[in-house]
């Protein structure tokens, strides 16, 4: 009984990363021609049932998941590019025309592109692309812990302009408007020249909606004046801390957070400060492709 386990786990995680590395290369190749003969050789599946075993295995079609990543870097651009033409957006997600692209994003996302531009419905768009296995382009790898690296460094205390986020997480990217809008009022904290960190006080998912706080923030050198938005001045504390590196979209974090707390931390013989973990975003979405992103998951350390 015990070797059939073995044998059908061992044949699970082999069908996790074949249908795994064809979201990858979808999520990296979202400008392509993504025809369905090109994927089935990405997943070395038989052409003539890829695309049953790819619907089987994650509830979508596979035209329909390329879509809905299509319009995910989309939705990022129309509310985080106001600058970036409708057109210009319709066109780089491989659509004909402004038109059918408005159709096909209204039908999906219950808004016109125009009007997500103006007020983006974050809760119906998190249930789209986040608490579902669309979420992030890499439903189904399981990252070996062999490929989790952590270090012990120490960080320097940093000055940092925080927009304080209530409420529940689906919000969040509500409130990171909010930020990138005093950022850009401003000369105190540029995206282009300083540091961005979000630091997190509760779990999501062992935490009331109404009860979450993270706190979105950008490094500063001088304090921060009163201001409509209602950003104000923070510390990150110095000290030691544990660091791993995350590649790629953050929706896909919590196994490395849960690496580093359920695994790492009790083998390291390590304590924790009594001191919120937080993350350092080395770069950021949209700015490069979700695929691109790399972001540092400190834990703060006795």
């Amino acid at each position: 009984m015990q070797t059939d386990i073995k044998m059908n786990n061992t044949h699970n995680h082999s069908y996790d990363a074949k249908i795994g590395r064809v979201c990858d290369y979808i999520s990296t190749h979202l400008n392509d021609d993504l025809s369905v003969a090109k994927l089935s050789l990405v997943a070395n599946f038989s052409k003539f049932h890829f695309h049953r075993q790819f619907s089987v295995y994650t509830g979508v079609t596979v035209a329909k998941f390329i879509l809905m990543m299509r319009l995910k870097r989309a939705s990022y651009q129309l509310v985080f590019e106001p600058d970036m033409r409708i057109i210009d957006i319709a066109l780089d997600a491989n659509f004909e025309n402004p038109e059918s692209f408005s159709r096909a994003f209204k039908k999906t996302l219950g808004q016109s592109p125009s009007q997500f531009r103006n007020a983006p419905k974050w809760q119906h768009w998190n249930e789209l692309f986040v608490n579902n296995k669309l979420h992030s382009g890499h439903p189904f790898t399981i990252e070996s812990t062999d490929n989790m690296h952590v270090e012990i460094t120490h960080f320097n205390e940093q000055m940092v302009a925080v927009l304080e986020h209530a409420g529940a997480p689906e919000l969040v990217n509500h409130s990171v408007q909010t930020f990138i809008e005093w950022r850009k009022s401003c000369s105190l904290s540029p995206v282009d020249t300083s540091k961005s960190y979000g630091i997190v006080y509760d779990d999501p998912k062992n935490t009331k909606p109404e009860d979450f706080r993270f706190d979105i923030c950008g490094s500063v050198t001088q304090p921060v004046p009163a201001n409509p938005q209602g950003v104000i001045e923070k510390v990150i504390p110095g000290g030691r801390c544990a660091r791993i590196r995350h590649l790629g979209s953050h929706d896909a974090m919590d196994e490395k957070i849960y690496y580093l707390y359920g695994q790492w931390l009790p083998e390291s013989g390590e304590e924790l400060r009594d001191s919120p973990f937080f993350f350092h975003y080395i770069n950021l979405f949209p700015q490069v492709a979700e695929h691109e992103l790399i972001t540092d998951i400190y834990l703060p350390l006795k």
